[in-house]
């Protein structure tokens, strides 16, 4: 046998094991986890970096210490439009999964809750920021939360798997 065919031999059977294995963690009956995380609160690298975008681009507005626009930012303002909610415990942004979350940032309130006619302050970052920075900022402000309110956001992300995916 010459070095190319076992070369071609060697990268058949690695491609063979990896699927095995990738098929064994998909079906170990019940030892996978699923979830709709997609934050990373505990990796200080990306927190780190969610820090300084957020500063950038959102601080303005949701308050350089999370704590929102306006304390009573349940209440429309002049314009109709809800002032920018806080991020830290006192807020809702707990109270969604990770995935409307990253698709609020992204596409913007209206899109992300299929509301047609609803109007919002909040700026849409599609095409501003890169879905891995959107992933930073959010996980920042999760970093920020106490352990009560990152568990409870937790178990919303596994409700939430539970029912959007097979």
């Amino acid at each position: 046998m010459n070095v190319r065919a076992g070369a071609k031999i060697t990268a058949v059977a690695l491609a063979v094991a990896l699927a095995a294995a990738v098929a064994m963690m998909f079906t170990a009956g019940g030892t996978r986890e699923v979830t709709a995380a997609l934050l990373h609160p505990d990796d200080r690298e990306v927190t780190s970096r969610g820090e300084l975008l957020y500063s950038q681009y959102c601080a303005a507005c949701h308050g350089a210490d999370l704590e929102g626009q306006t304390a009573d930012w349940r209440t429309p303002g002049a314009d109709g439009k809800l002032p920018a909610p806080p991020h830290d415990e006192t807020g809702h942004t707990w109270h969604h999964p990770d995935v409307l979350l990253f698709d609020i940032t992204k596409y913007g309130v209206a899109a992300a809750a299929q509301l047609d006619e609803y109007e919002s302050a909040m700026p849409i970052y599609q095409g501003i920021l890169q879905d891995h920075e959107i992933i930073a900022i959010l996980s920042f402000i999760k970093s920020t939360w106490p352990k009560d309110v990152r568990d409870r956001h937790d178990e919303l992300n596994r409700r939430y798997a539970r029912k959007t995916l097979p």
